[in-house]
């Protein structure tokens, strides 16, 4: 095991310099404090090239969709964003010459197959924002946003690591629910701060926080007594998740390596936001980079720890 452990070392030091990764991916997701970085930085170059050619698409439009611009503009630049990864279907040739804007991706979309109703459906959850914002949306919305903005991610992501069986699918779509209600209670000041609030109706309701409120000021639910009763509601939905994604690892799991080590670091997240507790929103639980490391090391061997 300390042979393989230092092999891997030893490629993580060499790796950037044989096979250096283009520049405008390496601004959008080079930067190890994010949380993606080292499980997807352990990938063979052309898998992690392709992930992190997906990764910089998925910035790009929620970049345009988190901007100033007004609603009209952003529509126009999202309807932009579609016409590109149609020409990426209908001119895979063309976009996957060297120079081609979009070349990184289109070629990770003609090597590994990536289905173009997954990369439109990240696309549609960037719209779901524009045409909002969202407020207190019901669960049935909420579970539609989720499975656009993470669950499409999830399974354009397998295709990648190398299973895409019914299995895995159910686990990248399970798992893209608990990424994404794990980012939803990390981020509500910030969202709130957006006129945003993304805390479902039907808890806020059961809380006794008339959902309203969320539509007139956002801020005024993250400052309510009951607030706490509506995140833990949403934890536990959100634990839920990790829990039938984790059971969902059946088979060949190698291969998964990555979103397995995403699963545990945002788990360790979703811990420590309900350690922290719901009153001081702008306090945000970091994971560290040895942390982070070790779990990414330790998936990638195949002995992942437990919840």
């Amino acid at each position: 095991m300390g042979a393989v452990l230092l092999g891997i070392g030893d490629g993580l030091s060499r790796r950037p310099r044989k096979r250096k990764l283009p520049k405008s991916v390496q601004e959008a997701a080079g930067k190890s404090g994010s949380t993606f970085y080292w499980p997807l930085r352990l990938l063979p170059p052309e898998k992690r090239a392709a992930m992190f050619a997906i990764y910089a698409f998925c910035r790009a439009v929620d970049d345009v969709a988190d901007g100033p611009s007004p609603a009209d503009a952003k529509r126009t630049a999202l309807a932009e964003w579609r016409r590109r990864v149609e020409a990426i279907y209908a001119e895979p040739e063309e976009q996957c010459r060297p120079g081609a804007p979009l070349r990184d991706l289109a070629v990770a979309v003609k090597r590994f197959g990536l289905p173009k109703v997954e990369l439109d459906a990240i696309i549609d959850g960037m719209l779901m924002d524009v045409d909002g914002p969202i407020r207190a949306p019901d669960l049935t919305s909420l579970s539609l946003y989720c499975r656009r903005v993470a669950g499409a991610v999830g399974l354009v992501s397998i295709r990648v690591f190398g299973r895409d069986d019914p299995q895995a699918q159910r686990f990248a779509i399970a798992l893209g629910d608990a990424l994404q209600m794990t980012n939803i209670l990390r981020d509500l000041a910030e969202d709130a701060r957006d006129s945003r609030c993304y805390l479902p109706w039907e808890l806020l309701l059961d809380a006794g926080i008339d959902p309203s409120l969320a539509l007139r000021d956002p801020n005024a639910v993250l400052a309510h007594v009951k607030l706490g009763e509506v995140c833990e509601a949403l934890a536990e939905r959100a634990e839920e998740k990790f829990r039938e994604a984790r059971s969902l690892l059946t088979g060949d799991i190698k291969p998964l390596a990555p979103a397995v080590a995403m699963m545990l670091l945002y788990h360790r997240l979703l811990q420590r936001l309900r350690a922290r507790g719901w009153r001081d929103l702008n306090t945000r639980p970091r994971l560290g980079k040895v942390e982070k490391i070790g779990i990414a090391l330790r998936s990638a061997l195949g002995r992942p720890p437990s919840f």
